[in-house]
């Protein structure tokens, strides 16, 4: 599509979704009075510019009339902007003036990337910034601004690490990317392309947890799947990028395959705290409701439903309730208790809850400011609900790194909008 064809197209765009009661001709007026003034002022500023040039410089020179120039503003673009030039050294001068109202147009910019955070496409962004600038922008120039975006999050990702986290929440999330293969095909046009699948891979992510209760994302990349393999990698990439194994104590994690392993060879001095969450909600999975009551509360047969969501709701409180203790020993009295009310009932699902139990108890370990922060990874999982969001809209991923720069934009947003500590490092 055209840059004047895509122009028709946002212009019926603008005439279907906005209002237009206001007169055109108005409209178009107050926008050149605008850039009138927008032109004045610079024109000014560059005349007074100049000038202060002459009385600095050591070979004494004049001025030597005007050249034009196209400028680009936040109001509209200056068709005919009256640049002072002098009789000599003009294509070298650099103009204070102008790169300083150039730089201004870095929230233009910022505007833009926010917008792909959003998850709009290269076309959405050519209507977006339409309504900016006035002018269609190409596709080549509105992927600059994604390419920036994109340099960003490389310097990020591979950033030194210079403070050591004795805590990480680590675990995965699953998106879809497209990769090329070894096949063609012929296009309607009858070009030859290579073929492309959407495949899945899982994005690795570790939240640094600080002694004080500070928390954010602090690592992350792809990987094939989440196995022994994956997650070593993940571990090396972090001390790769200056993180202190001996630093780290504690791990927060769902039940994940293969970390126990890579824990085991790279972060010597670090224990593991199994997710309570996770282990919770898997007792679910092993219910046999047995025995369910034949009445309830009325003296009225139940229906079988609401029998097990009694059941299920009545055996989940007292699991989390275990974890409510305010000490070590006493959870484990509660444990004994929830294993006597439950297990000749549900046999096989207090067999799957006591199954590697006591990596739920490493929380004890530390201050109790810190309970909230580290007996779950719910603080990772509500990012990543946040960047799936996102995700989701998009579908598959062109390629790993657009994946990437958009879970660190939904990154930064995050911890920006939660004010969280040190966004702009280490992470």
């Amino acid at each position: 599509m055209t840059i004047a064809h895509r122009e028709q197209q946002i212009l019926r765009i603008k005439t279907a979704s906005f209002q237009t009661e206001l007169d055109e001709q108005l409209e178009q007026h107050l926008q050149q009075e605008v850039v009138s003034v927008v032109q004045t002022t610079i024109e000014a500023a560059l005349v007074e510019e100049i000038s202060a040039q002459i009385e600095t410089l050591s070979v004494k020179t004049r001025r030597s009339g005007y050249y034009p120039r196209q400028l680009l503003t936040q109001f509209g673009r200056v068709e005919n902007l009256s640049v002072p030039k002098l009789r000599q050294g003009n294509k070298e001068r650099t103009w204070l003036i102008l790169d300083r109202y150039q730089r201004s147009l870095k929230g233009l910019m910022d505007f833009a990337g926010y917008l792909y955070i959003m998850g709009l496409s290269l076309r959405d962004l050519q209507e977006a910034l339409y309504f900016l600038v006035g002018n269609v922008l190409s596709r080549s120039a509105v992927n600059q601004i994604t390419l920036k975006v994109q340099d960003d999050m490389k310097t990020r990702q591979n950033a030194a690490i210079t403070t050591m986290p004795p805590i990480l929440i680590v675990d995965g999330v699953w998106v879809d990317i497209q990769y090329t293969m070894d096949m063609f095909k012929v296009d309607q046009a009858g070009h030859q392309r290579q073929c492309r699948q959407a495949e899945e891979r899982v994005i690795l992510a570790a939240m640094a947890v600080w002694p004080d209760g500070r928390f954010h994302i602090f690592h992350y990349q792809v990987a094939l799947t989440e196995d022994t393999l994956a997650w070593t990698a993940f571990f090396e990439g972090l001390i790769a990028r200056g993180l202190d194994p001996d630093s780290v104590k504690l791990i927060v994690s769902d039940g994940t395959k293969g970390l126990l392993t890579a824990m085991d060879s790279l972060l010597p001095h670090a224990c593991q705290q199994r997710c309570i969450t996770h282990k919770v909600r898997g007792i679910k999975n092993y219910l046999a409701y047995n025995q369910l009551p034949d009445k309830d509360e009325g003296g009225q047969p139940p229906p079988s439903a609401e029998a097990r969501k009694q059941r299920w709701q009545l055996i989940k409180n007292e699991a989390y309730d275990i974890y409510k203790a305010p000490t070590y020993q006493e959870a484990q009295q509660r444990l004994k208790r929830f294993v006597a009310n439950w297990e000749k009932i549900e046999p096989k699902a207090v067999h799957a809850f006591q199954c590697g139990i006591d990596r739920t108890f490493s929380f004890y370990n530390f201050d109790k400011e810190l309970y909230v922060h580290i007996r779950t990874t719910n603080h990772l999982e509500r990012f990543f609900r946040e960047f799936r969001a996102k995700a989701d809209e998009i579908g598959a991923f062109p390629n790993e790194i657009s994946c990437l720069t958009l879970f660190s934009l939904v990154m930064i947003r995050d911890h920006a909008k939660h004010d969280r500590w040190d966004v702009a490092n280490n992470s």
